[in-house]
């Protein structure tokens, strides 16, 4: 049996089928049309960071245009560089196409979005599986194992959904892992089922979130490893297939990642040490592998104690590819620890990449699926035993373990009776574990009585889809009891449309998002905030922005602030209360300030600073007057008047262009509150001039006098070169699969 379609008739089409209606029933709340039993997921970094980054793709893409640069968050940032908005991410696309003719950008199309990541990735983890145990006994109920292990084991269903960059990178191993099966069966290494695999980790780094698909390359390229050297192909060709493989997963991104790591050096996570990117699980997060929630609100290495029993099974018999399983299984564990535990101190220093990323919990992806797949090979090889009195056997130690978890829930219930306050929380867990762990024994012992009858692995099924339900299902740490129009309103609060509505004589200007628009909201009402939590920060205007987290007249002057939201009815400076509101934290006012800084400004009086720490040191001094006098990184070369005028006028803003014109009878300094990073480009009168950083984060333009156009673009080398490489990427991807298609 080869090639992909042939996964055995109307017993995968049953399998397929069942995935489909659990994944409907798991979700039923999402999709019901009863009000009154809708659930939505949580507010949070899903509202305001994903929702709010994909209403601005929707309102750029549907008006055909590609989304480079976003001026509405973080006082300007470079969007296609911005890894989790995901802006080249197939099925993001597909969600705003469908969203845009079933009437727009909702809350609920990332939810619908997220769910149906859930589903692809256990489709493509029971291909997988299959595929692996084509030859062994009951491998479609191994395959269907695995699937509801990873789809709905504590990792999936765990904080992922919130985190959708995470969840998206994540279901793609599958793939990764089936093209490398696929491509190393034979003596003779097959480059379709190589490309395939490229495929599948190119699309978990277009999905956003660099530090999952830094776990799954390194996991594809020690699985090819692995294979190579089972099969005794020689080194030769490891290495042929891993430059392929890598080839195609980087030509598949590169559209985003080269912007991407362009971006990464002038973020403020690049200057985080050892310390900060160390975090990982606590040591007691071990025991949540049998008593999920006990811990932590999320039990992310919770594969269900059914699953626990068929890992034990592939530990003990090693079947095939088990002992690499394993072996990833401790590895991960191990680094999940962070600096807990002696080996991230080793992979720190010696793992390229890995630098970037802190919270090294989030390794608990490699053991979510090595997990999985085990839990699917013990599965076929519980049902391979050959005789029955060899799987009664096996039982005999699951019955012990039944024993101790019955125990362990008698004596939480002794101490719930004695302090109840304390224990209660832990009665429900253990003694859930302990039933569980019960009905597993029984159903078992009938598994292990005739592994083949239909009945029993119903039953099976049916157990583990009840534990990691009652479990998973409708976690509140993720789900809201409302539906999801309620959560966040696709319209602008009335404080927020108060400042919208303000043109400001066409002039372009910022606002102070702290309260009442909060997050990366400005992205989602189209509103140029200064303030935003995507997790990168260009670094230096980061400094500017958080001088003072709460009120920070520097960084208002600096962004051309207008208005301000906040909790406090007088601020330190001289504004007009101009409205007042409120948002989930209580009472917001906004505050118009009284001379707020033009977004374009001329300028005489420079001071320079060689770096931009000094020039950071040179504002802070009390004397310094923002408004008067420029700090620059270099002196200017024209001479300057003692006092500038003239007038700087924007006559088109767009987010990667903007055009200035300008009219002044002396040479003068254009400052533009605008970020100075790669990418921008300035012309004048159709003519490029320097941009010259000032303020240690934001532009300015000599000018000579005259009347002058002056035009900033942003057209960064990276992604014009990243672009080019993806699309000759597929378009030999696609004559590949031409060429593979004409052959079968």
């Amino acid at each position: 049996m080869s090639g992909l379609w042939r996964l055995g008739g109307n017993v995968d089409a049953q399998a397929v089928g069942s995935l489909i209606v659990l994944w409907l029933f798991f979700f039923w709340r999402l999709f019901t049309p009863v009000a009154d039993d809708q659930a939505s997921l949580a507010k949070g970094d899903f509202s305001g960071q994903f929702v709010a980054f994909g209403g601005y793709q929707y309102q750029r893409m549907t008006q055909g245009q590609i989304p480079l640069w976003n001026p509405y968050n973080n006082g300007g940032l470079p969007f296609i560089a911005d890894t989790q908005a995901a802006v080249f991410y197939p099925p993001r696309w597909l969600a705003i196409g469908l969203s845009y003719h079933l009437g727009g950008w909702t809350y609920n199309s990332l939810q619908l979005e997220m769910a149906f990541h859930v589903l692809l990735g256990t489709l493509l983890m029971y291909a997988f599986v299959r595929r692996l145990t084509r030859d062994v006994v009951c491998s479609p109920l191994a395959s269907l194992v695995a699937a509801l292990v990873i789809g709905y084991g504590g990792y999936m269903t765990g904080y992922p959904p919130l985190q959708l960059a995470v969840l998206e990178a994540a279901i793609w191993f599958p793939l990764i892992a089936l093209g490398i099966l696929e491509a190393t069966r034979a003596a003779a290494l097959s480059p379709h089922y190589l490309a395939l695999a490229g495929v599948g980790l190119g699309m978990s780094w277009l999905a956003g979130h660099p530090q999952t698909s830094f776990f799954l390359t390194y996991l594809g390229a020690a699985y090819l490893a692995y294979r190579c050297f089972a099969l005794r192909l020689g080194w030769r060709r490891f290495l042929f297939s891993l430059a392929l493989f890598a080839a195609v997963s980087f030509g598949v991104t590169a559209v985003t990642m080269l912007p991407g790591l362009e971006y990464l050096r002038y973020t403020s996570r690049s200057g985080l040490g050892f310390v900060a990117k160390g975090h990982g699980f606590p040591f007691q997060d071990i025991a949540q592998f049998v008593f999920p929630g006990s811990v932590s609100q999320w039990s992310p290495l919770y594969v269900g104690l059914p699953a626990l029993f068929f890992i034990s099974i592939a530990l003990r018999q090693r079947p095939q590819e088990s002992r690499f399983w394993l072996a990833v299984t401790l590895f991960g564990l191990l680094h999940s620890l962070g600096d807990k535990g002696v080996l991230f101190d080793l992979t720190y220093n010696l793992v390229p990449g890995l630098r970037y990323f802190r919270g090294q919990e989030r390794a608990a992806v490699v053991v979510a699926y090595s997990l999985a797949t085990l839990a699917g090979l013990g599965v076929a090889a519980f049902a391979s035993f050959p005789n029955r009195a060899q799987r009664l056997r096996t039982l005999r130690y699951w019955l012990g373990f039944t024993c101790l978890l019955a125990a362990i829930a008698l004596a939480v219930l002794v101490a719930w009776t004695l302090d109840s306050r304390a224990w209660g929380g832990f009665v429900e867990i253990a003694a859930r574990s302990a039933i569980v762990a019960a009905a597993a024994y029984f159903v078992l012992l009938r598994f292990a009585d005739a592994p083949r009858l239909a009945t029993i692995q119903v039953a099976v099924v049916a157990l583990i889809v009840f534990e990691l339900f009652a479990v998973n299902m409708d976690h509140p740490a993720n789900y809201d009891d409302k539906p999801h129009h309620e959560q966040l309103s696709m319209q602008p609060p009335n404080l927020v449309q108060q400042a919208l509505d303000d043109s400001n004589g066409g002039q372009p200007f910022r606002v102070d998002g702290f309260r009442g628009l909060r997050e990366n909201n400005g992205s989602l009402y189209g509103v140029m905030d200064m303030r935003g939590i995507s997790p990168l920060f260009l670094n230096w205007v980061g400094r500017l922005v958080f001088i003072d987290y709460v009120e920070n007249p520097l960084a208002w002057e600096l962004f051309a602030v207008k208005y301000v939201f906040s909790e406090k009815v007088q601020l330190s400076v001289d504004t007009k209360l101009v409205g007042e509101g409120h948002d989930s934290l209580g009472a917001v006012y906004l505050h118009e300030l009284a001379d707020p800084r033009p977004f374009a400004l001329l300028m005489a009086d420079v001071a320079v600073a060689n770096n931009n720490e000094w020039m950071m040191e040179y504002m802070g001094d009390i004397r310094f007057h923002e408004r008067d006098k420029i700090v620059m990184q270099r002196a200017p070369e024209l001479s300057l008047p003692a006092a500038a005028s003239g007038q700087a006028t924007v006559v088109s803003f767009a987010p990667e262009e903007i055009v200035i014109q300008v009219d002044t009878p002396d040479n003068v300094i254009l400052s533009v509150s605008l970020p100075d990073y790669v990418g921008w480009q300035a012309r004048l009168n159709d003519e490029p001039i320097e941009i010259i950083r000032a303020y240690a984060a934001l532009m300015a333009l000599e000018i000579p006098a005259g009347q002058h156009t002056i035009t900033l673009t942003f057209a960064p080398a990276s992604y014009a070169l990243g672009s080019a490489i993806s699309a000759l990427t597929w378009l030999c991807l696609g004559m590949l699969a031409l060429a593979w298609l004409k052959r079968r």
